[in-house]
């Protein structure tokens, strides 16, 4: 018996070295068969980023240059202090766009993630029409939603300000919230809803403990854009503003008209930096979030 059992160790030993060269082998082809980072490529993928980022550079460092001019005559911080505490319309325009931004973007938040739910949950009459609707605001130029949005608005009798601006925003926010929370529906597993329905949960608790959860990750993602659209527009403001309702796009294209000031690249500095500093965060958190 113990004869056996030491004839054996070498035929394990023997099997274990070819398992082993086997798994190597293994290894080694399918690395050949992924493609690797070839030169060319590196240096293309740099140049798009370059591209992309050096006039975000530029602005930002002319936003401490010390003259008015293209020219660099000297490091200062004047613009920035001009911006701080000699520019109230500039705030003020900054701050009607900001609030416009916020409520618009939960507005349509709100809006887009109930039809979502209700798109990709239920079946009812013209779902397939309205779920191939949802996209055409995307797809129209801007100025056709402007010019339709100002037409309704002289139809409506409704006054141009704030508040048309606040609706014009939050209607055309509303199929981007749509699509991005309906796409994260459509991944999530159907069976938790139909096991929360089989323990006894109403609708109400089913959508505010099991869907919304489970779409809280685009939920996030769809107000972030929303506010980002919100924000860059100009456009669609251009058409639906009325007296007291500046915003920050339609200020700077006044700027503009006059010359640029560098407080503008001070202003747009700050945001730059304001906008890493809130999505680099948000961006680990949505991410452990998702893989949850």
């Amino acid at each position: 018996m113990a004869s056996r059992i030491h004839g054996l160790k070498p035929l394990r030993i023997a099997a274990l070295f070819n398992a082993r060269r086997i798994v190597r082998k293994g290894a080694r082809a399918a690395s050949k068969l992924v493609p690797r980072k070839t030169m060319a490529s590196s240096i293309v993928f740099w140049m798009v980023i370059a591209f992309l980022f050096a006039p975000l550079f530029v602005l930002i460092i002319y936003s401490f240059n010390e003259s008015r001019s293209g020219e660099w005559t000297g490091f200062s911080f004047v613009w920035y202090e001009k911006l701080f505490l000699a520019s109230p319309d500039l705030w003020r325009a900054f701050r009607n766009s900001l609030l416009i931004a916020l409520t618009s973007a939960l507005m349509a938040t709100i809006l887009g993630t109930l039809a979502a739910v209700g798109t990709t949950n239920y079946s009812f009459k013209l779902k397939t029409l309205i779920s191939s609707m949802s996209s055409i605001p995307m797809i129209l130029p801007e100025i056709v939603v402007g010019v339709s949005l100002l037409v309704f608005f002289a139809g409506v009798g409704l006054n141009l300000g704030l508040t048309s601006v606040w609706i014009a925003h939050t209607t055309f926010n509303i199929p981007f919230v749509y699509l991005l929370v309906s796409a994260r529906l459509e991944e999530s597993d159907p069976t938790i809803i139909e096991a929360a329905k089989d323990l006894g949960a109403t609708e109400f608790q089913t959508l505010t403990r099991v869907i919304v959860p489970m779409a809280l990750p685009g939920i996030a993602s769809a107000f972030l854009t929303a506010v980002t659209l919100s924000l860059e527009d100009f456009v669609i403001t251009f058409f639906v503003s009325g007296p007291g309702a500046t915003t920050l796009p339609l200020y700077i294209y006044s700027m503009i008209r006059f010359g640029v000031s560098p407080v503008v690249n001070a202003l747009s500095a700050v945001m730059v930096a304001g906008t890493v500093l809130l999505v680099y965060p948000l961006r680990n958190f949505l991410k452990v979030f998702a893989a949850r």
